[in-house]
């Protein structure tokens, strides 16, 4: 039933429902964008300009589904195939930053984190909002025929609005990362009309601003083995990403192939179940969660520093606990953890 509601709101791209909560000062959006539910809620506006914030979210959030989405015709998938036929293609501000900073973040996480493996992903049938995916995972040889082409985001120039590319391997999928502006963008709009107190959550993710009336965001850790791992506070302005393989993912009789690819292997990441990322920004703690469950046990405190992070947990396949000194003194845990602490990078 839940599968079949899913698909009716895919079809409409953006469907926003506003509620009053029973709580005083508190307006409360959802709205269901890149197959994810977003939230958004303010505290303390009045309540015609939360009305009124929200219409304009409704619209933005409809104009990035159309232009972001990576498998859904769009302005990405005109891009992708001009690119594929070697042709320059003129694309949009947020597509734009989208790529410049995909490129930044591929340069410093050496390659962990790569936008333009999108036909790698869609080998892999993840070009899809309906999961789990049942069946064998593709070829090796075909995986090996796109990973000598090495598609890489740094592969494309960008002259004013103009994109090209040489290599036509290069396929762009923002997945990794359009959460995270997406959240960016709507923070930046509700600040420009006047609202300092909100949480924009988008499936999990979020970036949160100001306070919850009189105490901070309260933001729920996820334990990818069920439950609630601990609580995070937030403070003034921080994005708050967590990056799980355990949900989306393939299924063949008992083996797991979770979503999230090593752009260097060809192959769905292992070691680590979940990384979660504090910092200020939604773009960059949605790419380096990426980043991070992506360079696994033995690299990700390189890539964290490489990223200039200094909050993070990440959670190993076995539910052991691995986080930064600075995150320790920020997460509350539920329970007893086995943990391990990284007090310097």
């Amino acid at each position: 039933m839940r599968l079949a509601i899913l698909k009716i709101l895919a079809l409409t791209a953006c469907i926003w429902l506003v509620s009053c909560s029973e709580k005083p000062g508190e307006q409360h959006a959802e709205f269901f964008v890149f197959g994810t539910l977003m939230e958004v809620t303010t505290w303390g506006a009045d309540k015609q300009l939360s009305r009124k914030a929200f219409a304009r979210l409704h619209a933005q959030f409809q104009d990035m589904h159309r232009d972001w989405h990576a498998w859904e015709p769009g302005l990405l998938t005109e891009i992708n195939d001009a690119f594929a036929a070697g042709q320059a293609v003129t694309a949009n501000p947020a597509i734009l930053e989208l790529t410049r900073r995909s490129q930044e973040i591929e340069e410093q996480s050496g390659g962990r984190f790569n936008p333009a493996i999108g036909g790698l992903v869609r080998l892999w049938g993840f070009h899809t909002s309906d999961y789990p995916i049942e069946g064998p995972p593709p070829g090796k040889a075909a995986i090996e025929d796109l990973l000598k082409q090495n598609p890489s985001s740094l592969d494309v120039r960008i002259h004013g609005q103009e994109m090209s590319t040489r290599n036509r391997s290069v396929q762009l999928d923002f997945g990794g990362i359009a959460k995270g502006y997406a959240t960016d963008l709507a923070i930046d709009t509700l600040d420009q009309m006047g609202i300092s107190n909100a949480i924009v959550n988008a499936g999990g993710d979020l970036r949160a601003v100001g306070r919850h009336g009189d105490r901070p965001w309260r933001v729920a850790i996820r334990d990818p083995a069920g439950g609630i791992i601990g609580v995070v506070e937030s403070r003034e302005d921080e994005a708050i990403f967590t990056s799980g393989n355990y949900e989306r993912y393939r299924q063949e009789n008992n083996q797991r192939y979770p979503h999230i690819l090593d752009p260097r292997t060809g192959w769905p990441v292992e070691e680590i179940s979940s990384v979660t990322v504090i910092t200020n920004e939604g773009l960059l703690a949605d790419a380096a969660a990426t980043a991070l469950i992506v360079a696994g046990l033995s690299e990700w405190q390189d890539v964290a520093y490489s990223l200039n992070l200094d909050k993070v947990l990440l959670i190993d396949e076995n539910g052991r606990v691995y986080l930064t000194a600075e995150m320790n003194k920020r997460i509350g845990f539920s329970g007893k953890v086995d943990k391990k602490i990284i007090e310097t990078l």
